[in-house]
């Protein structure tokens, strides 16, 4: 008699990719993006074969599902805390004022943000001076996008971890946006970049990997 094939189980990293994956589908995203659940999840499913493994260490976030063209404001109001529902006080204009920096090669499809840190060693630090640092490390500053990505896999990060700017999104001027908590909620704003926060960190990431034929 032969074996039963044996079933393989899930990785550590594909639980949880899946989790990231539903956590998004509850946003209302697919429908925002004018996608049947199954299509959305039929996108994001080739960066299963991208997923760095997962380490036991797990002080840092190995890796985040980002949809690069979220809208922002319907996103931000999904992720509940215990004071509500996230917010921003900043105009539709002045989001849509803010797009990745060009250098930053953000991929246009689904992709990972990976090795991501929100920066609790830049406390104090503005993010103006920080940005020089992360290019000589070799890291990446996070976007609006990524920033909300992150916030929608783990809507407590704020408080587990921290605040953080999003120096990887600009609007041509000395604004920086920024993800923290007022009134209990969590809440996008915009700082200067030459003002050190003593509760705001920069965050980064080592890199982003997406499939590598997607357009």
């Amino acid at each position: 008699m032969s074996a039963l094939p044996v079933a393989a189980c899930p990785t550590e990293a594909e639980l949880e990719f899946d989790r990231q994956v539903d956590a998004l589908v509850m946003t209302g995203l697919p429908e925002a993006m004018e996608l049947a659940e199954s299509c959305f999840r039929a996108c994001a499913e080739p960066l299963r074969d991208l997923l760095p493994p997962v380490p036991r260490d797990r002080d840092g976030i190995p890796f985040v599902v980002v949809f690069p063209h979220l809208p922002v404001v319907p996103v931000l109001e999904t992720v509940h805390t215990v004071g509500g529902a996230g917010f921003t006080t900043m105009s539709d204009d002045d989001l849509a004022a803010f797009r990745p920096l060009p250098e930053l090669d953000v991929p246009a499809s689904p992709y990972l943000l990976l090795d991501v840190d929100l920066g609790a060693d830049t406390f104090d630090v503005p993010p103006g001076e920080v940005l020089p640092r992360l290019a000589a490390a070799g890291r990446s500053p996070l976007t609006i996008a990524e920033g909300l990505a992150v916030l929608v896999s783990d809507p407590g990060v704020l408080r587990s971890r921290n605040c953080f700017s999003l120096a990887g999104s600009r609007a041509g001027d000395k604004r920086v946006p920024a993800l923290w908590v007022s009134a209990r909620r969590p809440r996008l704003g915009w700082c200067y970049q030459g003002a050190p926060h003593s509760w705001l960190g920069t965050a980064s990431c080592g890199a982003r990997r997406g499939e590598p034929h997607a357009v």
